[in-house]
């Protein structure tokens, strides 16, 4: 039987925690793959492609722990709160998830129970051993085309209360020039994905930024390496910035 998540590189001795909610396309055999057509079965409503091996890609460079969820977001989306209704969506963009459709309570509790608990208690596990100045990264993909509408941003450095992390890593943009790199897009707060930061770096009061790369720069090893290599040119001189400012504090 397969964890609903998997952690990775845990004794990293570095100062990120990666977190990768939508790493996984895998749908439990219990679901009978939600219903979904196969032409559906494997698109971006179902993970972030590239995600994961970006995850890793990260984790090399910066001796990271990695905390991935191995169960497709439609099951239940690890980035959403248990009441949201987008934790277990009933249609993904224009994707119909039959699967999900007039789900009871008791539905919505066991798959809770199943995904999310496990998830969030790992990645409670990986922080209760950290350092005090740990930053938390989640990374994430996200379609070029949205409601048939094509996104231009490439990268989107995603942030809610707490904005020191992006603000100190936008100071670096000119770094890569060549990439569109935008706050909070093609997503940001109000459209509920800080889930994952409110819970798990907010709560403990640590830097923390949402990665969202484009998806068709994530198709190859050789793009998730140069994807690797953009986040990283900006990362680790923000990771210096602050810990500067808060050994002056």
């Amino acid at each position: 039987m397969i964890a609903p998540v998997e952690v990775l590189n845990e004794e990293g001795q570095g100062k990120v925690v990666l977190l990768c909610e939508h790493a996984s396309h895998r749908i439990p055999s219990d679901y009978s793959d939600l219903g979904l057509s196969e032409a559906d079965r494997l698109s971006h409503a179902v993970w972030d492609p590239g995600a994961r091996s970006l995850a890793l890609k990260l984790s090399q460079a910066l001796d990271a722990p990695v905390v991935a969820s191995t169960v497709s977001r439609l099951v239940y989306d690890c980035n959403r709160p248990p009441e949201a209704a987008s934790a277990m969506p009933e249609k993904s963009e224009q994707i119909i998830v039959p699967g999900n459709t007039g789900l009871t309570q008791a539905q919505r509790d066991a798959r809770t129970a199943a995904v999310y608990d496990p998830f969030c208690a790992a990645v409670s596990e990986v922080l209760n051993k950290r350092r005090a100045d740990t930053v938390i990264v989640t990374v994430h993909s996200f379609t070029p085309v949205y409601f048939g509408k094509p996104r231009a941003v490439e990268l989107g450095l995603l942030h809610d209360e707490d904005s020191r992390l992006v603000d100190a890593m936008l100071n670096y943009v000119d770094r890569i020039p060549n990439r569109r790199t935008e706050r909070n897009e093609p997503y940001g707060p109000t459209d509920g994905v800080t889930h994952s930061l409110r819970l798990h770096a907010l709560s403990r009061n640590l830097p923390n930024v949402m990665l969202e790369v484009r998806n068709d720069l994530l198709r190859t090893d050789e793009e998730i390496a140069v994807a690797a290599e953009e986040v990283l040119t900006l990362l680790l001189p923000a990771l210096n910035d602050i810990a500067i400012k808060e050994d002056k504090s």
